[in-house]
């Protein structure tokens, strides 16, 4: 295929070097968003008065019918042709004659590949967004059916006080919450338009940015015409979003692999999202958890890649810039996949209450509401901290619980402990006395729900 840009020069690359310049190979995706922007700008060089009326329809039917035929599968792209912009060029060229060549008046690549990109991350961005949606209605659900189930919370892996399972998978929900506004955040800094910042200086022709902005469904133009052509801080922000995403991904990931394990059994997972062990009879992987977990890396990857590219580029283009696509598209698909087997996975996962209490009576998870009791009766609370200290040393040693200690043995530490010390040490009263907003108590778990419900209503695509 003849290269659009001979003339300067013969044209005549290596074929390796054809090859590695070449962008189709990954950039082709974007087919449907450079037709859609051509379209507009087509219509709004006829408007202008640059191209005429009948040029336009042509150019019109002409990249609907490219647009169809890729489609259908009638037409397919030519992987020969340097890019998914010329290809779309050069097919229109063949069909409609000269008024093909008119397309490309008074814009360049540079700005044609800065829109396709924009367009094509702002509907991805909005899938993700879509997803994580999703995720975070099926772990609300799964919250509602564990508001009773009382388990240990940890510090530092270690046993550290009773909560809810619900007030447990609400963390989640909270932080993939922040998840959704950091997409919109980025959302408002990607719905520009750079089309019509040509190569770099903008256009001696009496253009109309603004109308080609509104019909593609952006906010405004980009106001300097450099900076159209030459920054990709919106792929770094929205990869800098997705890596957030899939760090809160993995660390529930890592939860899901130890809560499915032997070691704790808290959970039950389906066997769609599992996978067994060609040797061993007995296994049931949480090998889809554990992808999510090792893709995390992946799309931490593709952040410093695209930081890295772009750190030391001089204004305005570089050819260093088609570097950006691999990454930013990686990171997405990686993000979209990991979410779409993450929400079912979390929809069918099984809490296995009885497991969960169990393991709650053990490891003196209540060591702290016992110290709250001497506390509340007058006991400093440090001189409350050593002497309940003092009770769990000892009921390690005699291989008891708390609640297994006989008051004549509590009052040979204090006497302000009384009957009344066991009610206070239950592990379901320990839950509901955390009555401060945010805690585990039943009302704020309740509370909580409810702040959840209220944005995924004001949220819902």
């Amino acid at each position: 295929m003849e290269k659009m840009w001979a003339g300067r020069t013969s044209g005549d690359v290596s074929k390796i070097a054809d090859d590695f310049n070449s962008s189709i190979h990954f950039d082709k995706k974007m087919y449907k968003q450079d037709i859609r922007g051509s379209l507009e700008h087509a219509l709004m060089l006829s408007t202008v008065g640059i191209i005429s009326r009948e040029e336009y329809l042509k150019i019109a039917d002409g990249l609907t019918s490219v647009l169809r035929d890729i489609e259908s599968g009638e037409l397919t792209i030519d992987e020969s042709a340097e890019d998914i912009h010329m290809f779309v060029e050069a097919e229109l060229t063949r069909r409609i004659g000269d008024a093909g060549k008119k397309l490309h008046t008074a814009r360049s690549r540079n700005d044609q590949v800065a829109l396709d990109l924009r367009l094509y991350m702002r509907e991805r961005c909005l899938a993700v967004r879509g997803l994580l949606i999703s995720l975070i209605e099926a772990i609300k659900d799964k919250a509602y059916e564990g508001r009773e189930l009382v388990m240990p919370g940890y510090t530092h892996l270690q046993r550290a006080q009773p909560i809810t399972f619900a007030h447990h998978l609400l963390a989640y929900c909270m932080m993939l919450m922040r998840d959704v506004g950091r997409l919109d955040d980025a959302l408002l800094r990607l719905n520009v338009s750079p089309l019509g910042s040509c190569a770099l200086a903008g256009t001696t022709y009496p253009t109309n940015r603004d109308m080609v902005a509104a019909g593609l469904g952006f906010d405004g133009i980009m106001m300097n015409s450099i900076d159209g052509v030459s920054d990709r801080d919106y792929c770094v922000e929205l990869e800098a979003a997705f890596a957030l995403i899939m760090m809160h991904l993995s660390r529930f990931s890592e939860e899901i692999i130890l809560w499915s394990s032997w070691e704790f059994k808290f959970v039950e997972l389906d066997d769609a999202y599992t996978t067994g062990s060609s040797i061993m009879p007995q296994k049931k992987n949480p090998d889809m958890a554990e992808l999510v977990r090792g893709k995390t890396g992946r799309v931490y990857g593709d952040l410093m890649a695209t930081l890295t590219v772009l750190k030391g580029l001089p204004l305005a283009y570089n050819k260093d810039m088609q570097e950006d696509k691999e990454a930013i598209f990686d990171a997405t698909e990686t993000v979209e996949k990991c979410l779409e087997v993450f929400i079912p996975m979390i929809a069918t996962m099984r809490p296995l209450g009885e497991n969960m209490y169990n393991a709650a009576c053990r490891g003196f998870i209540n060591a702290t509401d016992l110290a709250d009791y001497l506390t509340k009766r007058g006991l400093p609370f440090r001189t409350a901290y050593k002497t309940v200290g003092q009770i769990v040393a000892d009921c390690i040693a005699a291989g008891k619980t708390l609640e297994e200690v006989p008051l004549s043995k509590y009052r040979e530490y204090s006497e302000i402990f009384d009957d009344d010390l066991y009610g206070e040490i239950s592990l379901r009263a320990c839950v509901e006395k955390r009555i401060s907003r945010g805690g585990t108590g039943y009302a704020s778990v309740n509370e909580q729900l409810g702040y959840v419900e209220n944005f995924l209503k004001e949220n819902k695509i």
